[in-house]
């Protein structure tokens, strides 16, 4: 922010960040931090690989930084903005000027995606230090396991007054390369041991960066605690909680502008709700369902994580209960056939479109009753706080964010008015279908439905407090 003082600056690294590229909800968190933290006066720069599809914004940004001998080609870093963040992007052809995805191509996963991440984590650690045309940051802030080489970079080569923070996104995925590449990945071998390393007789990128950086924050409370249990932590849980005095859960938060129901084609608020109802029914009509009960969507990933193999045992009663179903998504090819198999055997309640529609999306959310999110582990989710901001409300497994965000129905929330949602355990399909009864009971109830439909668009979702959270955790560091 131009012309404004800020109390200080932070440099943040990773593979994704909206809008310029996405694969998941990490795409999400990286481009929504720079303006919350802006408003809270801390100046964020964002560091990111310069993939194919990014060149078009490449050729309006100015270089700044040339890196040769970049794990086997030269690399340079542009910076300009764009699309209102101050964006780094480091141009390495031989790494990223490739047709397919940040991680993979028609083949399947890159082969070097070692060398591709640390060349990212290795000239973020660089600029930290040194600083890039006259900014230098005060915290080096990695994300999840592409990135996670950075803290160990600073930590092994100097990290001056620089402090690290590296933020779990999903700790599913751990960045493992054998350890023959210890060398080539330019880290030092006297490391290698179970204490730093060393990861299952390998290397971990994401270990690396837990074992190293000054703080290690995750995306939610609860699940910054189930990571040191052995069903959540993947085998790194107890390097989560041997350093637990270190780790903390900010809640994200969401673009309450970008998710907005006032926003769309059919405004309506929590004063104002009878635009819901009119998009309930274009939704219907635009997928072709009727249905007398509460008509619930998926907008998810379609895999076992998501719980999604649980819908073919409860959908068919919740639609013989009056329900109805929306899914878009896409992922494993069994739970596509399965979603398609569920769609043909309930026609006109049961609709299926696989793939990803951004603007289809903001549709369903808009006109829905509920939104299901049955995960099995959810670091945070983002789904249940879109369903909140719209009304929509979510039906949720209380594990991770979800459990950190939505209060469920019962007496007691109920006697108090604070009910947002249906919360369920265990994430089983007994439990699930349970609470789509749950969710069909309230719905017949018009009075007590809208009471929660408020709840939950009152409830807040933005980045206020999580900006406020990430602030004073830079400041603790800085000081």
């Amino acid at each position: 922010m131009k012309g404004r003082r800020m109390k200080g600056r932070v440099l943040s690294v990773a593979s994704e960040c909206v809008p310029f590229v996405k694969t998941g909800g990490l795409a999400d968190v990286v481009g929504a931090l720079p303006a919350a933290l802006a408003a809270v006066e801390w100046d964020m720069r964002v560091l990111i690989p310069a993939y194919r599809a990014l060149r078009p914004v490449l050729a309006q940004m100015t270089p700044v930084w040339e890196e040769p001998g970049l794990f086997g080609g030269h690399g340079t870093v542009y910076a300009g903005q764009a699309e209102g963040i101050d964006l780094l992007l480091l141009d390495a052809p031989h790494l990223y000027d490739r047709e397919g995805g940040p991680y993979s191509g028609p083949g399947g996963d890159w082969w070097d995606n070692p060398q591709r991440f640390a060349a990212l984590s290795w000239v973020a650690a660089r600029v930290a230090r040194e600083g890039i045309a006259g900014w230098r940051p005060d915290v080096l802030h990695a994300h999840d396991w592409q990135a996670g080489f950075a803290p160990a970079y600073l930590a092994y080569h100097g990290a001056g007054a620089v402090k690290s923070v590296i933020t779990i996104h999903n700790i599913a995925f751990q960045g493992w390369a054998p350890v023959n590449l210890i060398n080539d990945l330019r880290l030092p071998g006297e490391q290698f041991y179970p204490d730093g390393l060393e990861y299952y007789g390998g290397l971990s990128s994401l270990k690396a960066g837990l074992v190293t950086a000054d703080w290690i924050t995750t995306v939610s409370p609860t699940y910054a605690a189930e990571l040191m249990r052995p069903e959540f932590g993947m085998g790194l849980q107890g390097v989560v909680a041997a350093r637990s005095a270190r780790v903390s859960g900010i809640l994200n938060g969401v673009d309450t502008e970008l998710w907005s129901p006032e926003a769309g084609p059919l405004p309506y608020s929590a004063k104002a709700p009878a635009g819901k109802a009119q998009a309930r029914a274009a939704l219907c009509a635009e997928f072709g369902v009727e249905v007398p009960g509460p008509l619930a969507i998926v907008v998810s990933r379609l895999t076992d994580q998501k719980g999604i193999d649980l819908l073919p045992q409860v959908v068919p009663n919740f639609v013989a209960a009056g329900g109805g179903l929306i899914v878009l998504g896409s992922g494993d090819p069994g739970l596509e056939a399965a979603m398609r198999a569920l769609a043909q055997a309930h026609p006109g309640r049961v609709a299926v479109r696989i793939g990803y529609d951004e603007a289809l999306s903001h549709r369903l959310f808009a006109g829905a009753d509920a939104v299901l999110v049955p995960s099995r582990f959810e670091p945070c989710g983002l789904t249940q706080m879109y369903g909140l901001r719209f009304g929509t409300l979510p039906v949720v497994a209380a594990t991770g964010g979800l459990a950190d965000t939505v209060i469920g129905v019962s007496p007691a929330t109920l006697a108090a008015g604070v009910a947002t949602g249906v919360v369920f355990h265990p994430t089983d399909a007994l439990a699930f279908g349970q609470a789509l009864t749950k969710l069909v009971e309230v719905y017949g109830q018009p009075k007590l439905w809208a009471r929660l439909q408020k709840n939950a668009m009152a409830h807040p979702v933005g980045w206020e407090t999580s900006a406020a959270a990430y602030a004073a955790l830079y400041e603790s560091l800085r000081a």
